[in-house]
């Protein structure tokens, strides 16, 4: 492995920075975008159970705000739960948009590192193709120099899009499933305010 980083030369080092940052993102998020953690299923029939049997305390609130994301949203909409309508969808909008914000927390660098990963290895073919054009001189050319050139160039280029294409593909993967966790939680959010409005049974 070392030896495939001395061949590749210096370009290599953003590119091994950026996989190892781009490795961290995608299981921190693999592990924080569990449906079992956001939004599990049937979270609202046990919210409007706790409702009903405790009533409105600060108790039921705290419980249901600290079963993650959904709990949070659920929990804006219980506490207005005596509000119209209209103000309980409001606050519900409210903590929804923010904790939709906090789903898509490093997904922008680990888009980021996928788009700029190919060009760093771009960069690395470049700066091997100039010692490439360096190791020529009146008197020949010189074949360490020529060799070490053509593995900067080649090292660089692969290296690149083994960065970017797994970054490219778990972005994708994670931006689907905020898209698909954030409608669960509006499904159960509208679910929540029409059985405490009585329009659902």
């Amino acid at each position: 492995m070392w030896s495939i980083i001395q061949a590749a030369g210096w370009p290599i080092w953003p590119l091994i920075f950026a996989s190892v940052i781009a490795l961290a993102l995608i299981f921190e998020r693999t592990w924080s975008l569990r449906q079992s953690v956001v939004a599990p299923a049937g979270m609202v029939d046990r919210v409007l159970a706790d409702y009903k049997q405790h009533g409105l305390t600060q108790e039921v609130l705290a419980k249901t705000a600290m079963q993650g994301p959904l709990g949070r949203v659920l929990a804006a909409g219980l506490a207005n739960v005596k509000s119209p309508r209209p103000v309980m969808k409001e606050a519900i909008e409210e903590v929804g948009r923010i904790v939709s914000h906090e789903l898509e927390r490093f997904l922008t660098t680990l888009g980021t590192i996928a788009a700029m990963s190919p060009l760093l290895g771009l960069f690395g073919t470049v700066v091997g193709m100039i010692e490439i054009f360096g190791s020529q001189s009146a008197a020949g050319s010189n074949p360490i120099q020529l060799a070490h050139g053509i593995s900067v160039a080649l090292y660089n280029t692969a290296l690149g899009l083994i960065v970017a294409i797994p970054s490219m593909i778990f972005y994708r993967h994670f931006r689907a499933k905020v898209d698909s966790l954030v409608l669960e939680m509006e499904q159960q959010s509208i679910k929540l305010v029409e059985l405490a409005h009585g329009e659902r049974k």
